[in-house]
This record gives C-alpha cells, sequence and structure tokens, in this order.
C-alpha cells in the first residue's frame, strides 16, 4: 500500500518497551550514531594535520597550515551542507531507513579511499563521504524526534541523550584512530579504523531494525530496491561536483549562502502559500535561530583546525595533541546526563531558559572560552611559546557547556518547529546552518595560522571571535521574547 501524506505525517508509535524512561530505538539509534560519529571524529582528527603534512609540506608552514584549514573548512561545510538534499530525498521519495543505510554505505567507500595517499584520490575519498553523510546524518536525527508524539515532554531529553552517543563516539575516536593507531602505525591506517566503525554502524542499524517498527520505513516498500538504485545513481553522479567544491574552497562560501537564500524562500514561500501564519511564524523563529546556530558553529569548530594546529605547536601536554579532540566529546558524556537532568527540574520551578535565551547563552559560553585562551596566551605562555594543557581543556570545557545549550536543543527546536511533512527538509536546514558554520571557522582558523607568527598570530583571531560572541549573545538576549512569541508556544 502506499503511504499517503497524511498517513506519512501521523504520529506512528514505536513498538512497546523501554530503557530508562525512553523507547528502546532511542538506545538503537544512539547505538549506530555512536559509530558513525566514531568514523566522522576519528578522520577529523587526523585530517588537517594530515593534509599539512602529507600534500603541502612543500609550502612553508604558516601557509601549509592555512591551505589545510580551507580544505578542512570546506570539506566539513559540505559535510553538513548535503544534509539539505538528504533530508528532501527522504521525506519525499526514499525514507529514513534505506537513506542511512545507503548513505551509510557510501561513507563507508570514501574513508576507504583516505588511505591512498595521492591527493586526487585522497580529494574524491573526502567527496564520497560527502555525499553519503548528506543521506545519513539528518535523517538518523529526524528518526529521533519522531519516536516521540507532539507535546511528548522526554523530547529534549531523548535528543541530548542521543547527543551523547554522537559524544561517546567521538571521544573514542580520537584515542584509536590517532594517539594508538595513528601515531603509531600511521594515519592512513586511522583512516582504516573509521572506516571499520562506519560499518559497525550499519551492521547496528539493520541488526536491530525491528525495534523501530514503521518509524522510517520506506514509502512504498514494493520499489523500495528501484528507488535505493537510482537515488545511489544520483549520489554518484554527485561525488564530481562535490570533488570540484573541495578543490575550490573559496567557492564553498558563495554556494552556501545561495542555499540559504532559496532555504528561507522555501519554507517562508510555502508557508505564505498555504495560509498557514502559525507555520510561518514558527518557520521565520527558526531561521532566526538558525543565524545563531551559524555563528556559533563558526566559533565552536576551531577545534578540528586552527585549535588543533595550537594543540599541536603551543601547548605543553604529556599526551599525542590528537587526543584534545576527544576533550569536547569526553565533557558532553560528564555533562550532558546534567544537563538533560537540569532542563525538566527548571521547567518545573517555572525557570527554564526559552530556546532564544539557551542558544544566546550559548554564544557567550564560548565568547568566555577564547577570552580565556587569550589571557592564557598573554599571560601563562613560556619561553618556548607554550601554555599549560589544562587551560586548553578549560576552554574546551566552556565550549562545550555552550554546545549543551544549543546543539541538542537544535536538534530537537527543529523537529518541534517544522511542519510534519518537512521534518527531514527542516533538519537538513540544521545541517546547513553547521555547513555555513564550519566554512567559516575554515576561514577564520587559515587567518589564525597563515601568518606563522608563533602563539601570538593566534590572539588576533581568537579575539575578534569573543567579541562576536559576546556581542550576539547579548542580541539573542534582548530579542529573545519576541523570537518566543514567533514560536506560539514551542520551548
Amino acid at each position: 500500500m502506499t503511504a499517503t501524506p497524511s498517513t506519512r505525517d501521523a504520529f506512528l508509535p514505536p513498538p512497546p518497551g523501554e530503557f530508562l524512561g525512553h523507547p528502546r530505538a532511542l538506545w538503537m539509534l544512539f547505538g549506530a550514531e555512536f559509530w558513525e560519529r566514531f568514523a566522522y571524529y576519528g578522520m577529523r582528527a587526523l585530517l588537517a594535520a594530515y593534509v599539512a603534512a602529507t600534500f603541502f609540506s612543500h609550502l612553508p608552514p604558516g601557509e601549509a597550515k592555512s591551505t589545510a584549514s580551507l580544505t578542512y573548512g570546506a570539506y566539513t561545510a559540505l559535510i553538513y551542507a548535503t544534509g539539505l538534499f538528504g533530508g528532501f530525498v527522504a521525506d519525499r521519495y526514499l525514507g529514513y531507513r534505506p537513506s542511512i543505510m545507503l548513505g551509510g554505505a557510501i561513507m563507508a567507500v570514501g574513508l576507504f579511499l583516505l588511505m591512498i595517499p595521492q591527493l586526487s584520490w585522497f580529494l574524491l575519498g573526502l567527496a564520497t563521504i560527502v555525499v553519503g553523510n548528506g543521506l545519513f546524518k539528518p535523517n538518523i536525527s529526524t528518526m529521533v524526534g519522531k519516536l516521540y508524539a507532539p507535546g511528548d515532554a522526554r523530547r529534549d531529553s531523548g535528543f541530548t541523550i542521543f547527543y551523547m552517543g554522537i559524544n561517546a563516539g567521538g571521544a573514542l575516536a580520537p584515542l584509536i584512530c590517532g594517539a594508538i593507531v595513528g601515531h603509531y602505525f600511521g594515519f592512513r591506517w586511522g583512516f582504516f579504523c573509521a572506516a571499520i566503525g562506519m560499518i559497525l554502524g550499519l551492521i547496528m542499524f539493520q541488526w536491530l531494525r525491528g525495534w523501530l517498527g514503521h518509524i522510517g520505513e520506506a514509502p512504498v516498500p514494493a520499489q523500495n530496491v528501484v528507488r535505493t538504485l537510482k537515488v545511489a545513481v544520483g549520489c554518484i553522479a554527485c561525488v564530481p561536483l562535490a570533488y570540484l567544491l573541495l578543490s575550490k574552497a573559496d567557492l564553498v562560501g558563495y554556494i552556501l549562502l545561495l542555499m540559504f537564500a532559496v532555504l528561507t524562500v522555501y519554507f517562508i514561500g510555502g508557508s505564505i502559500q498555504s495560509g498557514d501564519r502559525v507555520q510561518l511564524h514558527r518557520y521565520t523563529a527558526m531561521l532566526l535561530l538558525f543565524l545563531a546556530k551559524i555563528l556559533f558553529w563558526g566559533m565552536f569548530e576551531q577545534a578540528g583546525s586552527s585549535l588543533n594546529f595550537f594543540a599541536k605547536d603551543h601547548v605543553d601536554a604529556p599526551f599525542n595533541f590528537t587526543l584534545f579532540q576527544s576533550f569536547n566529546p569526553v565533557f558532553i558524556i560528564l555533562l550532558g546526563p546534567l544537563f538533560a537532568w537540569l532542563w525538566p527540574r527548571l521547567e518545573a520551578s517555572n525557570l527554564n531558559p526559552s530556546v532564544p535565551r539557551k542558544f544566546a547563552i550559548a554564544l557567550i559560553f564560548v565568547a568566555i572560552g577564547f577570552t580565556t585562551l587569550v589571557l592564557s596566551i598573554q599571560f601563562m605562555a613560556d619561553a618556548n611559546q607554550r601554555i599549560p594543557w589544562i587551560m586548553l581543556a578549560l576552554v574546551y570545557a566552556l565550549n562545550t557547556m555552550g554546545e549543551l545549550c544549543l546543539s541538542p536543543i537544535g536538534l530537537s527546536m527543529v523537529s518541534k518547529l517544522a511542519a510534519p511533512k518537512e521534518t527531514g527538509m527542516a533538519m537538513g536546514a540544521w545541517f546547513l546552518c553547521s555547513a555555513m558554520g564550519n566554512w567559516v571557522a575554515g576561514k577564520a582558523a587559515s587567518i589564525a595560522v597563515a601568518a606563522d607568527a608563533g602563539i601570538t598570530g593566534y590572539v588576533g583571531t581568537y579575539t575578534f571571535i569573543a567579541y562576536a560572541g559576546f556581542g550576539m549573545g547579548a542580541a539573542f538576549l534582548l530579542f529573545s521574547p519576541m523570537i518566543n512569541k514567533l514560536m506560539h508556544g514551542v520551548r
């Protein structure tokens, strides 16, 4: 039987059975995302340093790091941008489950291609991962939202638990792929471990798919194989385009701006055309909050580029620099349960900050983090231009607290503000904002490392980041009542 739009949009509860107060399907999605994020963060921990050392070592050190940062920014931007198309394909044609399986398989192929130590093959591997991720990433997040009925108070906590799965994989990956396998056997074999992680995630998703019931199934099961093959051919056709964009990193920013403009017209124009005033207001609020996400991610995502180079060259640590990539997910695991516990308690006391205020707090936290780093550079650097590792750890802790106020809350917010028939598209839009933030982060990082001026070369960029965070955080605090009204009761 073909699913009609009304049956697709109606809430279908998952099969009976809970664990720790949540549907057990949440924990299956938790595990699948754990391994996918193991693959991503394991590769990410190595990416910028590997590119600089392997493909641009003939350039002066500052220029090599700057070029590698631009490549990193373009790649991480495209990784999230393709989620917009993947969400659309899953919403309207393929379904969430087939999209996740196909996307994960394509990503695994790309990760294996990274092992070839030749720039063209490496970029082809990155391009393949970009295309596959577009089908995987937004759709597994969308399925988490579909586990809960509208108005279910467990939704925010469920997304926070899911977010802990993301970061559990992210915490383990730099240790295994970078500090152990990459350090002792070479970064190429670190990429191999990341690919194995992706395959394990697909095995878990397929093995426990029965826990999902009807959630995420193909809209027309009888045509699933044919539709999957058609989408696979389309993905293969998109790989050369992704390769071209990775080769021309500056072009990515303009394309992302165009996509965001088209996206704005799509959501706002569609709401005006339908005459749904409430949905129009909700999409307006969502787009305003997307601006905060772009800025936050542009600041936060220095972690994989400039902060990675900073840790390598200017931090006195008794361990391999790639382990700093584990600090953020470790803090997520430690602090995530506290935040998941905190929001319902504050709600019960009528003290829970609204979504716009949580976004404002996130921006302020990351601004405090970079202020801490600037002060550490100015007052704690030793004769070898190195600061104590504990100070960079503190920066990661502060940035993580900001992330917990924004990312899991934002995932939940998108699933509540979007029209049911467009949740996959809206989730893809959320990740498009991550893409724009990552591109901004890559540009900022390239400026921070380009001068090759030692530790002081980072001060100007990080000071600007701190000012931007404080300024935009204050603005969102000021305008949060207006945004709340546009959300029409969504919290």
